[in-house]
C-alpha cells in the first residue's frame, strides 16, 4: 500500500468526564451533598482519525480518500466504561444493550499516537466543575516520540451544562430547578505540523457549531469536523499557502519558507513581550548550553508558545533532549530526570519544584525572570558580547504593538478581513524576528567552517576557541560540548545549504571575500582582519586589543575592560534607530494562496471523490493560468495536485504531476512518497506507465536513487561521526602522517606534507613518533600565537599594507641599520627597532638580489650573520642572527623564490605556499634541535630548489599576456581538473570534480558561492536566460541553477545517457529554444519557457559530444565526424576525419563555427594541427595550421578576430594555448600557463580569456586579450 501524504489532521480527540460520573456528581450537587466541587480524572471519550470513508472493495491496493500518513491501526479500549456497563447488566438495571455494546467497543487510533497521557495533558490542572460557565480556554501541546519526531496538538476546553450533557438519557430530562452545574470538555486536534493559529481558528469554528447542536448530535458533529480537516492537504515549502472555509472563518495554512525550515504559524514576538532583552538572551543561552530548564506560567498556552518561539529563534540549531512544554500536575516526577530537558509547569508548582529538585533553571514567564533552583541569580556563561550587542540593538527597533498598526486603518466590519490584516502584520513581524535571531546564531558561530576538515570530518575545536574573545571563551567551551552544536556541526560538514549558510555568506565582509579569492594564506588571516575573525592579542591585560585590531569593533571609545564587563546600556542612538533587520532582508517572494473548494458532506465516499475532482480541476486551472517563467509556483501546484491524485487513487496522474515537479523544483520532490506510490502500482498500471516515456524515466530514476541511497548507507555507516583533532599516540608511517597533518589543519596539500615527512625523518627510520609530532605541533602553535601577540604601533602600521600579517619575529639582534627584531610578513622584511618601536625597511622579497650567510667580527670571534643585497639600495643589509642565521637564510630564500614565481606566473598561491614552507622550516628546526635540523628544514625549500634546478623564467609572451591565476582546488588535498568554464556578466562559473560548481566574482576573482550539482562530472554549461544556467552531466541529467538564488532545484531528465553538449538557438517561429545532445547521438530541442521537449531525433555517429546552432541548422560534432543537420534531424552534410588521420586513434575534440567567413575550424585530441573547412565545400579542409610542439588539442573559442586553442605540449606534458589569426590562419602567440593539458576555455566579454587545467594542474589562468 502506498504511503499517503501527511494532511492537516492526524486525529481529533474528545476528553472529559464519563456520563456515569456526571450523573453521580450532578445528583450529589442537587442534593447539596457536595461541600466542594470535585476535581476528576479526565477520560478519553472519542477518537476520530482518518480515513473516515473508503470504497467498498476487496482490492488490497485501495487507498482511503483522506490525507493520512499511516493506515495501520491499534486499539484503545475504554476499559472503565466497559466494566461499568457490564456491572450495570449484572445488577439487572434497565439498559440499552446497544449502548452497552458501543461502550465496550475499541477506539481505533493511528498506531504511532500514544493516547495514554493525553487526558492529563488536555486537563493539566485537572477536570474542574463550575457553577458558572467559563470562557473557552486554549492551550497547545507537543508530543515527541522515541525517535525525536514531534507531533503538535491544539486543545480547547469549553464548558457545557451537566443537564445538557444528560439530555435524553433514560428517556427523560433531569430536574434542573436547582443551581446549574457546568463540566468542561476538551477537544484536541493533533497534527504533524505546528499549525497553532490555524487549528485554533478551526476549533473556534467548531465551538460555534457545537453550541447549536443537541447532545445526541455531539459526536457526529465532531466526526464531521474531523473528516473535513482530513481532506485538507498541506502546502509544500515555498510561496504557496492553502486556505479553506470553516464558517464563519477563512483558515490559512502557511507553508514553510524552504524545506529546511519549520512551519511558523504562531506569534513569534511573545517572548519579547515577556522578557527584557537581557533576560531573553540569558534564557536562550541556557537552551544553547543544554541546561535543565523549566518554564512556569499561570497560562498553559504561554508555556508552549514561548518555548516553541525560543527554539525557533535558535534555528537551524535544534534541541536534542526531552521536550515537554506542558506537564500536568501528575507528571512533575519528570523533572527528576538526570539529563538535560525543557519542560513547562503551572506557576503554582514553582516553590515545590525549586525546593525538591537541584540544578534547574527556572524561567518565570509571567514575571519575566530567570533564576535557578539553588539561587536567585543564574551563573551561566553569557552570550558572546558582540553578538548580544547586535541582537539587542536590532530588537529595540521591533514594533511589537499591533494597536499602533491599526491607528491609520478604518474600523473592521468583517471578521475575516480583521484576521487577514492581523496575519499580514504578524507575518512581517515574524520575518523580522527570524532575521535578527538568525543573525544572532550566525554571529555566534561565524567562521566555524574555517576549522573543519571535510575530507576527514574533523573539527579543530582548540583552534576555533583561540579565535574567540577571552571573555566569550567560557561560553564556547560549554557550547562546543553540546548535542545541539554537534548536530549543527554535522550539517556544516555535510555542506548543508540552509538559512545559516546563506546568511553567513551574504553578511561576509568584503575583506572576507578577498581572502576567499585564493590569494592570501588560508591558515592565518591578515592583521586588518584579525579582530573580525576573533584572533586576540595577548599582551598586557589593559591593552588586550591594539588600536589596529580594534578598528572594526564597536564602541572604540569605551575602555576595553569596561566593554568586557557587560553589554553597554548607553549604545549610540544611531543603533537604536536602525530598522530591525536592516541588511538582513532577502528579496521577498510573492505568496499565492490556493483556496480549497467548499467541503462536501465528508462522510460519504462519492461526495469526497467529487471534492477531490473539483480540487484537481481548480489546480489545473491554476497551473494553466501560471506563466511558465514562474516555475517555482508551478512546481507547488503540481505538488498539491500530485497529493490529491495520490489520495484519490489516480496513481498515474499523480506520477505525471510528480514528474513535472521533479523537473521544475527537485528540492520539494517527495521521494519517499513517490517510491511508495511506484511500489504500489498494480501490474496493469505499471504496464501503462512503462508505455509513457516520462513516467518510465521517473520510475527508473526513483529506483536508481533507491539503490544509490542503499549503497551510500552501506558504505557511509559512520558518515555522521565528527572527530575532534587529537595528537597521535603511536608511531605514524607516511600515510598516517598525511592524514594526521591534514586533520590538524596545519596544511592540506599532500605534496607539502610528504616533504614535511621527509624533513622530520631525516637520518632515522621513516616513522614520526608521537613525542616528536607533539613537539612539532606545539612549536607550530606557539609560533603562531607569538606572531599574533605582536602589537604594532601606528608609526609602524602606516608603512605596511592592511592585508599584511607578521608571521615570524627574530630575537633582538644587532643589524647594519640598528638594533631590533626582524619581522617577516608575506610581502616584506622589516626591522622593528628596540626601545620605542619604529619601522626600518629591509626589503620586499621581489627586490632581493642576493641572500647569503656570512660572519661579522666581534672581538676575537666571528658571529654568523645574514647578508641581503637589495635592488635600488647601495649598501647591503646585514644582521647578526647568530644561531638563527641558517634558518633565516632558508626562510628568506624560500620567500624570495616564491615571490619571483608568483610574479612571473601571476599566481599568488606560490607566495602563500612559500610562506607555509618557511613556517614549517621554523617548526622543524625547533622540534628537532640537532645538528641535522637545518638540513632537515632544507627539505621544505621547495621553490628555492626549483629555482636552482630548472629555469624559472616564464616566456615574455606568456608573462605579458597572463594577468592572474586562481586555484579552485586550494582547500583540497590534491588539485582537481577544471572540467568546464562559463562566464556570465560579473561571474565566472567553474566545474571541478564530481559535480562541484564554484562561482567567482569577476571583479575581484573571489569565491562567492559553492554548490553541489549531482554527483557526477559536468560536461557542459550554458547560460539560457537571465536567471538560468543549464549544466549537462555524466549522469544523464540537465541541472538548472538559478543565478539569483544560487540553488539547483530543477532538473531535465529526458536523456538516457550522459549529456555532452548544450546550445541556444531559435526555432522557425523565432522563439528561443535550447539544444542538448548525449553520447549515443540523441539531440533534443527544448522550449526554454516551459522546459518541455519540442522535438528530438537521433544521429548515427560515434559518441556525440557537442552541438551548435547556426543559420537555421545544427552542427553536431562526434568522435568520428561533424554533421550539419536540419532542424527536423535530417542530414545536410557530413564531414569525416581528414584522410591523413583516418585509421589512427585521433578523434574530433572541438569545432568552431565562424559564420561571417563561412568557415568551420576543427581540432583533434591526438593531433597538433587545426583544420579549417569551407562551409560550401566540406569534402576536405582547405587549410591546415600546424601547431608547434603540440601533441593534441581539447578546446577552442573565438575571441574578437582570434581563435584560442587549448592543448598539451609534445616535448612536455604541460598545457599550451595557441592564439591564431582568423584572417591569415597564422599562429600569433604560444602561451605556457598550465602544468597539465588545457581542458576548458571561455571568454569574459572579449577582454579576457580564462583557461582551466587538467587534474595535475587544476588552476585557472586569466589572460589579457589584445
Amino acid at each position: 500500500m502506498a504511503e499517503l501524504p501527511s494532511g492537516l489532521l492526524e486525529a481529533c480527540v474528545v476528553v472529559g468526564a464519563s456520563s456515569d460520573k456526571l450523573r453521580d456528581i450532578y445528583q450529589l450537587h442537587q442534593q447539596n451533598k457536595l461541600n466542594d466541587l470535585p476535581v476528576l480524572e479526565a477520560e478519553l471519550l472519542q477518537v476520530h482519525a482518518p480515513p473516515f470513508v473508503s470504497k467498498e472493495t476487496n482490492s488490497s491496493q485501495a487507498i482511503g480518500p483522506a490525507f493520512s500518513r499511516v493506515q495501520r491501526r491499534k486499539s484503545f479500549i475504554k476499559k472503565k466504561r466497559r466494566d461499568r456497563a457490564a456491572e450495570s447488566l449484572t445488577n439487572g438495571e434497565t439498559a440499552n444493550r446497544a449502548e452497552v455494546a458501543s461502550a465496550t467497543e475499541d477506539i481505533s487510533v493511528p498506531k504511532d499516537l500514544d493516547l495514554i497521557a493525553l487526558p492529563q495533558l488536555c486537563f493539566p490542572g485537572g477536570l474542574q466543575f463550575a457553577t458558572e460557565q467559563r470562557e473557552d480556554r486554549y492551550h497547545f501541546l507537543v508530543f515527541t516520540d522515541m525517535f525525536g519526531n514531534r507531533t503538535h496538538g491544539v486543545v480547547v476546553q469549553y464548558d457545557r451544562a451537566v443537564q445538557a450533557c444528560q439530555e435524553g438519557q433514560n428517556g427523560h430530562r433531569w430536574n434542573s430547578s436547582k443551581s446549574r452545574l457546568f463540566t468542561p470538555f476538551a477537544i484536541c486536534v493533533i497534527s504533524k505540523f505546528p499549525y497553532y493559529n490555524a487549528l485554533r481558528d478551526c476549533l473556534s469554528c467548531l465551538l460555534v457549531q457545537l453550541r447549536l447542536v443537541r447532545q445526541a448530535d455531539f459526536e457526529e458533529t465532531i466526526k464531521e469536523f474531523s473528516a473535513k480537516l482530513s481532506l485538507v492537504p498541506l502546502p509544500p515549502p515555498g510561496q504557496l499557502h492553502v486556505s479553506f472555509s470553516l464558517r464563519p472563518l477563512h483558515v490559512v495554512l502557511p507553508s514553510r519558507e524552504d524545506p529546511d525550515r519549520p512551519v511558523i504559524d504562531m506569534d513569534l514576538h511573545l517572548p519579547f513581550l515577556c522578557f527584557t532583552h537581557t533576560t531573553l538572551l540569558q534564557v536562550l543561552s541556557s537552551v544553547l548550553l543544554e541546561q535543565r530548564l523549566v518554564f512556569f506560567s499561570a497560562d498553559w498556552a504561554r508555556l508552549t508558545l514561548v518555548a516553541e518561539s525560543l527554539l525557533l529563534y535558535l534555528q537551524p540549531l535544534s534541541w536534542q533532549h526531552p521536550y515537554v512544554p506542558v506537564l500536568s500536575s501528575g507528571m512533575l516526577d519528570f523533572l527528576m530526570a538526570p539529563t538535560a530537558f525543557l519542560m513547562g509547569c503551572h506557576i503554582s508548582h514553582i516553590e515545590e519544584v525549586a525546593a525538591e529538585t537541584e540544578d534547574l533553571i527556572l524561567v518565570n514567564i509571567d514575571e519575566g525572570i530567570i533564576e535557578t533552583s539553588w539561587s536567585e541569580t543564574v551563573d551561566l556563561p553569557a552570550f558572546p558580547l558582540a553578538a548580544a550587542e547586535s541582537f539587542i540593538s536590532r530588537a529595540e527597533c521591533l514594533q511589537l504593538n499591533y494597536d499602533l498598526e491599526l491607528c491609520h486603518l478604518r474600523s473592521g466590519t468583517d471578521a475575516n478581513e480583521a484576521l487577514y490584516q492581523r496575519r499580514e502584520w504578524q507575518k512581517r513581524l515574524n520575518t523580522q524576528i527570524q532575521n535578527i535571531s538568525l543573525e544572532l546564531v550566525v554571529n555566534i558561530f561565524r567562521g566555524v567552517q574555517d576549522f573543519l576538515n571535510h575530507e576527514h570530518r574533523v573539527f579543530n575545536s582548540e583552534e576555533f576557541l583561540r579565535t574567540r574573545e577571552p571573555a566569550d571563551q567560557p561560553f564556547y567551551k560549554k557550547v562546543l560540548e553540546t548535542h545541539i552544536f554537534h548536530s549543527f556541526l554535522r550539517d556544516r560538514l555535510n555542506r548543508k545549504l540552509d538559512a545559516f549558510s546563506r546568511m553567513e555568506l551574504n553578511t561576509r565582509t568584503h575583506a572576507t571575500h578577498r581572502n576567499r579569492a585564493m590569494t592570501e594564506s588560508p591558515r592565518r588571516p591578515p592583521m586588518s582582519d584579525l579582530s573580525k575573525t576573533g584572533y586576540r592579542i595577548y599582551t598586557s591585560p589593559e591593552n588586550r586589543l591594539s588600536r589596529r585590531l580594534g578598528a572594526s569593533l564597536p564602541n572604540l571609545d569605551v575602555p576595553v575592560n569596561e566593554t568586557m564587563a557587560g553589554i553597554n546600556p548607553n549604545r549610540p542612538a544611531s543603533l537604536r534607530k536602525m530598522t530591525p533587520d536592516m541588511g538582513l532582508k532577502l528579496p521577498q517572494k510573492v505568496v499565492k494562496v490556493f483556496r480549497l473548494p467548499d467541503f462536501p458532506p465528508p462522510l460519504a465516499y462519492h461526495h469526497v471523490q467529487n471534492y477531490y475532482c473539483d480540487m484537481v480541476t481548480s489546480l489545473g486551472k491554476a497551473i494553466n493560468a501560471t506563466p511558465p517563467e514562474d516555475s517555482a509556483l508551478l512546481a507547488r501546484y503540481h505538488y498539491l495536485r500530485g497529493l490529491v491524485n495520490t489520495v484519490s487513487n489516480r496513481r498515474l496522474d499523480a506520477l505525471e504531476d510528480f514528474q513535472s515537479l521533479y523537473k521544475t523544483d527537485s528540492d520539494i520532490f517527495p521521494s519517499q512518497m513517490v517510491k511508495s506510490l511506484v511500489d504500489s502500482l498494480p501490474e496493469a498500471e505499471r504496464s501503462q506507465a512503462d508505455k509513457r516515456p516520462e513516467l518510465k524515466r521517473l520510475i527508473t530514476r526513483v529506483k536508481r536513487d533507491q539503490e544509490r541511497e542503499r549503497a551510500r548507507h552501506g558504505t557511509e555507516h559512520d558518515g555522521g561521526a565528527i572527530k575532534r583533532f587529537q595528537l597521535p599516540k603511536k608511531y605514524m608511517h607516511m600515510e598516517e602522517f598525511v592524514t594526521c597533518v591534514q586533520e590538524s589543519g596545519i596544511v592540506k596539500d599532500q605534496g607539502t606534507i610528504l616533504r614535511l615527512f621527509e624533513a622530520l625523518t631525516v637520518g632515522v627510520q621513516k616513522q614520526v613518533g608521537p613525542d616528536l609530532f607533539r613537539v612539532f605541533y606545539t612549536i607550530w602553535k606557539e609560533t603562531e600565537a607569538e606572531a599574533q601577540e605582536v602589537c604594532l604601533p601606528a608609526s609602524v602600521l602606516e608603512h605596511i599594507e592592511p592585508s599584511e600579517c607578521v608571521f615570524k619575529l627574530s630575537s633582538s639582534v644587532k643589524t647594519s641599520r640598528g638594533v631590533g627584531k626582524i619581522a617577516m610578513t608575506q610581502r616584506r622584511l622589516f626591522l622593528l627597532t628596540d626601545g620605542r618601536p619604529g619601522y626600518v625597511d629591509v626589503a620586499q622579497y621581489r627586490d632581493i638580489e642576493e641572500v647569503k650567510v656570512t660572519s661579522a667580527p666581534f672581538l676575537l670571534l666571528r658571529i654568523p650573520s645574514l647578508k641581503l643585497r637589495v635592488r635600488g639600495k647601495k649598501e647591503a643589509f646585514e644582521a647578526n642572527l647568530k644561531t638563527e642565521t641558517e634558518l633565516w637564510n632558508l626562510m628568506v630564500k624560500e620567500m624570495w623564490a616564491g615571490r619571483n614565481m608568483a610574479d612571473q606566473h601571476k599566481d599568488p598561491q606560490y607566495m602563500q605556499q612559500a610562506l607555509t614552507n618557511a613556517l614549517l622550516m621554523d617548526a622543524v628546526v625547533g622540534s628537532l634541535q640537532s645538528n641535522k635540523a637545518i638540513y632537515a628544514a632544507s627539505k621544505l625549500a621547495h621553490f628555492d630548489r626549483i629555482k636552482m634546478e630548472v629555469p624559472m623564467m616564464v616566456p615574455k609572451t606568456t608573462a605579458d599576456t597572463l594577468k592572474h591565476k586562481i586555484n579552485p582546488s586550494l582547500e583540497l588535498a590534491a588539485p582537481q581538473a577544471v572540467d568546464v568554464l562559463l562566464y556570465t556578466p560579473g561571474q565566472l562559473w567553474v566545474s571541478v570534480s564530481a559535480g562541484k560548481v564554484m562561482v567567482f566574482d569577476a571583479s575581484s576573482w573571489s569565491l562567492t558561492h559553492t554548490c553541489q550539482v549531482g554527483n557526477a562530472k559536468l560536461n557542459c554549461m550554458l547560460r539560457v536566460d537571465k536567471d538560468q544556467v543549464w549544466m549537462g552531466s555524466e549522469d544523464s541529467v540537465i541541472y538548472i541553477i538559478s543565478m539569483v538564488a544560487m540553488v539547483c532545484n530543477r532538473q531535465l531528465t529526458e536523456h538516457r545517457v550522459e549529456v555532452t553538449g548544450l546550445a541556444l538557438g531559435t526555432d522557425k517561429y523565432s522563439q528561443k529554444v535550447a539544444y542538448s545532445c548525449s553520447t549515443e547521438g540523441t539531440v533534443m530541442v527544448w522550449e526554454v519557457s516551459t522546459l518541455q521537449v519540442k522535438k528530438h531525433f537521433r544521429l548515427s555517429c560515434d559518441s556525440l559530444h557537442s552541438v551548435y546552432s547556426c543559420n537555421g541548422t545544427l552542427w553536431c560534432c562526434s568522435r568520428d565526424c561533424i554533421m550539419e543537420v536540419w532542424r527536423n534531424g535530417s542530414m545536410k552534410h557530413r564531414l569525416s576525419l581528414p584522410e591523413q588521420q583516418k585509421g589512427s586513434s585521433t578523434t574530433f575534440s572541438s569545432v568552431l563555427l565562424i559564420p561571417e567567413r563561412e568557415e568551420l575550424w576543427s581540432v583533434c585530441i591526438d593531433s597538433g594541427e587545426v583544420c579549417v573547412w569551407q562551409l560550401k565545400d566540406t569534402t576536405k579542409p582547405f587549410q591546415r595550421v600546424a601547431l608547434q610542439d603540440c601533441a593534441g588539442c581539447y578546446c577552442m573559442i573565438k575571441v574578437k578576430n582570434q581563435v584560442w586553442v587549448g592543448g598539451v605540449g609534445r616535448s612536455s606534458t604541460k598545457g599550451k594555448i595557441y592564439i591564431l589569426d582568423i584572417e591569415h590562419h597564422l599562429v600569433l602567440k604560444e602561451l605556457h600557463g598550465h602544468n597539465d593539458k588545457v581542458m576548458a576555455l571561455c571568454s569574459a566579454e572579449d577582454r579576457y580569456v580564462l583557461s582551466g587545467g587538467a587534474k595535475h594542474d587544476g588552476k585557472i589562468a586569466i589572460w589579457k586579450v589584445e
